[in-house]
């Protein structure tokens, strides 16, 4: 066996999230944009002789067989056909059920990072293929770049953004996906922008006001970093966010944190880490 030092999953963001309309299959259309943070889980792999793929290590709440990195695994050796296996462990950084991507983010460190392991040389995209079958966000962590996503979210132009400091706030809840996605209060109609009325500020996450009105914890969050600075939901929550122009105004909001409350300051880079590890790892 052989082993590597553990690769980056780092979380994403959702600056702003439109839901601009319905598939006949019940998928939904929008618009966002992702950016990504240096913070993330953290992925190590065992190249295993013997073609098996196991789970090492990796959160309690996620049984194995529903672990996307497992899952990830599994589909690139079926695809590729190598006979080679792999032992995983998965450090959660990462709140389940957060709106952060980290299942996505698992997902596409382990297509990539085995893809490059295993020698299969798929290249970046038939693995982006790959990773849109395991989920809607996973393209958008192969594809490593800040982006304006269209379509069910695979859709990707990459975008230069700032990269300011944040601070996330992960309330004491978990938001349901399916649930806020199927609520019949959910605005499925938003008009389509442009990149330029995002630039503007004309923007908002369509899932706000349905995630507030059901989760308290998560309008209480809100509201609280409102006051040091414009807050907004992240994907379908629950987590929230505020930027900083560095990382000691962040640092200074986040200490003022109340008793009890969990949240973590990262900067947001438009290059994803884990595309530096594979720059790493081919010099």
């Amino acid at each position: 066996m052989t082993g590597s030092r553990a690769w980056p999953a780092p979380a994403k963001l959702n600056l702003f999230l439109h839901i601009t309309g319905r598939r006949p299959d019940g998928y939904h259309l929008l618009q966002t944009v992702f950016q990504f943070l240096e913070f993330g889980d953290e992925l190590e792999f065992e190249v295993r002789e013997d073609g098996q793929i196991l789970r090492d290590e990796g959160p309690e709440e996620v049984p194995a067989e529903s672990d996307l990195s497992l899952r990830a695994a599994r589909l690139l050796q079926e695809r590729s056909g190598t006979r080679l296996g792999v032992a995983i462990k998965l450090r959660k950084r990462l709140p389940l059920q957060a709106g952060l991507g980290g299942g996505s983010s698992d997902a596409a460190t382990t297509l990539l990072a085995l893809d490059r392991l295993w020698g299969t040389s798929l290249g970046r995209g038939r693995l982006t293929a790959l990773g849109l079958q395991l989920g809607a966000d996973v393209p958008v962590f192969t594809g490593g770049e800040a982006a304006w996503a269209e379509g069910i979210g695979e859709i990707l132009t990459p975008v230069d953004l700032p990269e300011p400091w944040y601070v996330v706030v992960q309330p004491d809840c978990r938001v349901a996906t399916r649930e806020i996605f199927q609520a019949p209060e959910l605005t499925r109609n938003s008009a389509p922008i442009k990149i330029a009325r995002f630039r503007s500020g004309e923007t908002r996450n369509d899932f706000e006001p349905v995630v507030r009105s059901r989760y308290p914890q998560v309008s209480e969050a809100l509201d609280w970093l409102g006051v040091h600075a414009p807050a907004r939901l992240t994907g379908s929550g629950a987590c929230v966010f505020a930027a900083f122009p560095d990382q000691a105004a962040a640092k200074r909001v986040h200490a003022l944190l109340p008793t009890g409350w969990r949240g973590f300051v990262a900067r947001g880079c438009n290059r994803s880490p884990l595309m530096v590890r594979l720059e790493a790892e081919r010099a």
